[in-house]
Formats: C-alpha cells, sequence, structure tokens
C-alpha cells in the first residue's frame, strides 16, 4: 500500500471510495449481527427453556449498552484517533461473539450481549465520523446511504439467515459464522489503518467542556429535534422488527425457515436504494423525503394491525424498510453537519440516541403485546403518523438553498 496522507481529507478519490466500501462492510457484519437474534427469539427460548418474552431481553441487553457506550467512543476518537478506537473495537467484538456462542444459559449468553453492545460501540459511529470528515455536507448523502445501506444489507441477510440456517448449524453456528466476518473485516481494516489513523484529535477535554458540547447540540433547535426525531423513530422500527418474528410464529405458525423467507424483504430497499435516496436528499431536500419516510412506516405498521392475509405479508416488510431508509440516514445527515466542530462527539451522541431507542422500542413493544399484537401496532402507528405530520413543520428548512447565478 502506498503512503497514506496526513489525514483522512486528503485522500485520493479513489482511496476515499474503497475506504467508504470497508467502512460499509464493518458497517453491514456489525448489523448482521444484531438483526440475527431478534428472529430467533422462538429458538432460543425453546434451546433455554424458558418464554419467549423472557428470551427477548437479549435484545435490548445488546442495543442500550451500545448506545449508551457510543458516547464515550465518540469522545476517544475526537482525544485519540479514529483508528486506535475502531480497530480496538472491533478485536474486541470477535473474541466477544465468539464467547457468545458458548453461553450455557440465557443469563451469560444477556450479560455477553451487553459486553458486546459496549465492545462494539467503535465502530459503525466512528465509521459514520469517518464519512463526514471526507465528504463535504452537500455531497455527504451518497456515502451515508452506502453505509445506512450496509446497514440496512445486515438487516435484510442477518434476519433472514440467521432463522434459516440455525437449524442446521445451531444458533451457535450462527455466532461462530458472525465472528468470521468480523475477523475479514478487521484484517480489511488494519491494512487500511493509515487511512484512519490522522482522526479527529482534539485537545484534552474536562467534564465540564464535555457536558458543554452536548448542551450545545441539543440546545439549538435543529439539533434538539433532529435527536428527538432519532429517538422516537428508532423505537417504533426496533419495537415493531424485534417482534415480528414472534407475530408470525404466533399467528400463521410459521417454522423458523418461513419466516427467514417473510422477513426477506427487510432491509432489501436500503441495501439497493441507500446511494439513490442519498442522492435524492441532496438533490431535493431531507425535509421533502423525511415526512414520505415517516409516512410510508406507519402505513406498513397498519397494514399488519389489519392482520394482513400472509400471501401480501412481504408488502409490509418492504414499506416499513424503506420508511427506515428515508429517516435515519437522512436524519444522520443533518447531524453531521449540526456537530461539525465536535465530529465525534455529535455522532456519538447520534448512535447512542438511536441504539437506545432500538432497546427501548423493543422494551416498550414487549410490555404492549400483553394486550395483543393489534393494540401494539396501532400505538406505534399513531405515533409515526404523528411524527410524519409534524415533520412537515420541523424540517421544512432542510432544503437546498437555490444557487447563485
Amino acid at each position: 500500500m502506498k503512503d497514506a496522507p496526513s489525514h483522512p481529507g486528503a485522500l485520493a478519490a479513489t482511496e476515499r471510495e474503497r475506504l467508504l466500501m470497508l467502512l460499509a462492510f464493518a458497517t453491514f457484519v456489525v448489523f448482521f449481527q444484531a438483526y440475527a437474534i431478534a428472529p430467533m427469539l422462538p429458538q432460543l427460548a425453546s434451546h433455554f427453556q424458558v418464554d419467549v418474552r423472557e428470551a427477548g431481553l437479549a435484545v435490548p441487553a445488546y442495543l442500550i449498552p451500545y448506545g449508551v457506550a457510543t458516547l464515550a467512543t465518540g469522545l476517544l476518537a475526537d482525544r485519540l484517533g479514529i483508528a486506535k478506537v475502531m480497530l480496538s473495537s472491533l478485536t474486541l467484538f470477535v473474541l466477544l461473539v465468539l464467547a457468545t456462542a458458548v453461553s450455557g444459559s440465557l443469563e451469560v449468553l444477556v450479560i455477553l450481549r451487553a459486553v458486546t453492545g459496549i465492545a462494539a460501540s467503535g465502530i459503525v459511529p466512528l465509521a459514520l465520523v469517518v464519512v463526514a470528515k471526507l465528504y463535504p455536507y452537500a455531497e455527504r448523502g451518497r456515502p451515508l446511504g452506502w453505509i445506512f445501506g450496509a446497514m440496512a444489507g445486515g438487516m435484510a441477510v442477518g434476519a433472514p439467515l440467521g432463522v434459516v440456517i440455525s437449524p442446521v448449524i445451531g444458533w451457535q453456528g450462527v455466532m461462530v459464522l458472525v465472528a468470521c466476518l468480523a475477523s475479514v473485516t478487521l484484517v480489511l481494516l488494519w491494512c487500511a489503518r493509515e487511512w484512519l489513523s490522522g482522526g479527529m484529535k482534539m485537545p484534552a477535554m474536562t467534564v465540564s467542556s464535555v457536558l458543554a458540547g452536548y448542551g450545545e447540540l441539543l440546545r439549538s433547535p435543529r439539533g434538539a429535534r433532529t435527536y428527538g426525531y432519532v429517538l422516537v423513530n428508532s423505537m417504533f422500527h426496533s419495537g415493531v422488527f424485534t417482534w415480528l418474528a414472534v407475530y408470525l410464529n404466533q399467528r400463521y405458525g410459521l417454522s423458523p425457515q418461513h419466516i427467514g423467507i417473510a422477513l426477506l424483504g427487510y432491509g432489501v430497499p436500503g441495501l439497493l436504494l441507500g446511494p439513490l435516496i442519498g442522492r435524492a436528499a441532496d438533490r431535493f431536500g431531507r425535509g421533502r423525503l423525511l415526512p414520505m419516510g415517516l409516512g410510508l412506516s406507519a402505513i406498513a405498521v397498519l397494514m399488519l394491525f389489519e392482520g394482513l392475509p400472509l400471501a401480501w405479508f412481504l408488502l409490509p416488510v418492504v414499506l416499513l424498510s424503506l420508511g427506515y431508509d428515508m429517516t435515519q440516514p437522512l436524519l444522520a445527515g443533518i447531524v453531521t453537519d449540526v456537530g461539525r466542530n465536535r465530529p465525534g462527539q455529535a455522532m456519538g451522541l447520534n448512535v447512542c440516541t438511536l441504539f437506545l431507542g432500538f432497546g427501548i422500542g423493543s422494551l416498550v413493544f414487549r410490555g404492549l403485546i400483553e394486550s395483543g399484537f393489534s393494540i401494539a401496532f396501532g400505538v406505534f402507528a399513531a405515533v409515526e403518523l404523528m411524527l410524519a405530520l409534524a415533520s412537515f413543520f420541523m424540517f421544512r428548512n432542510e432544503i437546498p438553498k437555490p444557487r447563485q447565478q
């Protein structure tokens, strides 16, 4: 490899695109393992001989610690540089996923999932920070589309593949597969470490300066509404998706393999259309696309509320995925501009908010299904519809300014 420039922003176009693909692959692996667990909840419950709602704790056990830990990893990246933090996180991630494969009880699995979430917190947030450093705001939609498309790809592959192959290789085998993919990712990023090593090294920070930084991000109306939407929208999507496998099992009596097929459409829109959605956001404005994405998500869940025939189930799954792809990547793009002075801290707070929402959403939906899936779907759809209507006003200024002639 030829000598890398002294900072990521100086990379040649081809090197910049190659680094983007590596970061997208790392993102894919992290989300693959995160979403492989949720559809396997019925199998985990059977393996550990517990109730499926108890097994469902394995999902927030990973997501909530992940979200909280991103606050620290974003700050560490600002201080120490991206390469050290990202490669250390990825190494720990590989070891802990392997350890998860030998869990002897649900309690041990839940604990290991929590520690794995902390370890993994320095991968995806820092990938987003690198993208913000490499690309100007006006051109950031496409590369962010690749990163979020990789997230969607991890969901699209992890969810169905996990339940399809776990009867063959066991849920432990799925974890080993994840560790192997992560090891490949680690080797590739280690070879490209010079491209990351510049990072963003900031002066030493005191507790008061860190708190002041968060206050600055959240005091601005633009920052407050963006982070607020990240939280509630992520609660919506995680709550619905986490329990879709259980819904399919209980309502239609589907086997694990058939559940995997039914969920196959989730993540495909982002995988195929992520960069195109990003380009559209750059061209037409995030304020125009966000209400559409929120509206599509609400419509998808309303279709589930109506008890759709199984033959049509793929349609709301695809719409739900498309709704995610038209919201969270666009909100992340706004965050990179709001927090351009402290990119690691801003993106750490964004991912913290995102994953806290993921974890809280799965817990809230878990509580609502005690009253039935129809109630849970109805409540979540109503909240998302209100978000969609409010977004016309809240993000009306997120429109590209006309170019001066």
